[in-house]
């Protein structure tokens, strides 16, 4: 009679471990669907962000002798590249989150919304010959500094999320070069002084270069 017992416990125990287990990959692979799911607005947001600054970069190469470029306006739309293929896939670590509130997803796709018009802003939907990139930039340069203040004003909540729920820690550097950034879209935003833009647009492209090699540089350390 005790061995039956026993067998009958041992039986319960490994009945109640395979329906756990059975529990935990339902949850996952519904996890996994919910992320996939959301994945797909958000690339399809950021493809038509990626998609309208290489256009208007292969078309001010096409129209190079009759279009005026203004490199100040180039280096912003490469910066802006980098941005989106950064954000893009930095996306990709919430694919380890496992219960997804709405109002989360709602956040997520206003960011990349959010990003969408910020790149948006540098080329208009047409343009033709005699375009002025010089005074196109200069005309949306409220409007693009204040969507770049915007975006990095997401970027916080949406960092801070990720170690939240644990799938990553706030890189070291983060606090600064969130700092600076948001410092660059101020200073861009109250003048128009173009030897200011000039150094905004340059020193953009190391900013973020330099935060992603010690973002990764950290992570290598503390896996060490």
């Amino acid at each position: 009679t005790l061995i039956r017992h026993d067998i009958s416990v041992h039986n319960q125990l490994i009945q109640a471990t395979r329906t756990h287990q059975f529990d935990s990959c339902a949850q996952s692979r519904e996890a996994h669907y919910v992320f996939d799911y959301f994945g797909i607005l958000v690339s399809i947001i950021l493809g038509l962000a990626l998609t309208h600054l290489l256009r208007g970069i292969a078309k001010q190469i096409l129209m190079r002798h009759t279009v005026r470029i203004y490199w100040v306006h180039l280096l912003w739309t490469c910066n802006l590249v980098v941005v989106v293929l950064a954000l893009w896939w930095g996306m990709y670590w919430w694919k380890g989150l496992e219960d997804w509130p709405a109002s989360w997803f709602f956040f997520l796709s206003l960011y990349a919304i959010t990003l969408f018009l910020w790149a948006f802003l540098l080329y208009p939907q047409e343009f033709g010959e005699h375009t002025d990139f010089t005074e196109h930039f200069y005309a949306q340069r409220k409007w693009f500094f204040g969507m770049l203040i915007a975006s990095m004003l997401l970027d916080i909540p949406e960092t801070l999320g990720k170690q939240w729920w644990n799938l990553r820690a706030v890189p070291g550097p983060y606090p600064y070069v969130i700092a600076c950034m948001l410092g660059i879209g101020v200073i861009g935003f109250a003048t128009a002084n173009r030897k200011v833009h000039a150094f905004l647009s340059v020193i953009w492209l190391p900013l973020m270069l330099g935060y992603e090699f010690l973002s990764e540089l950290s992570r290598i350390v503390s896996r060490s």
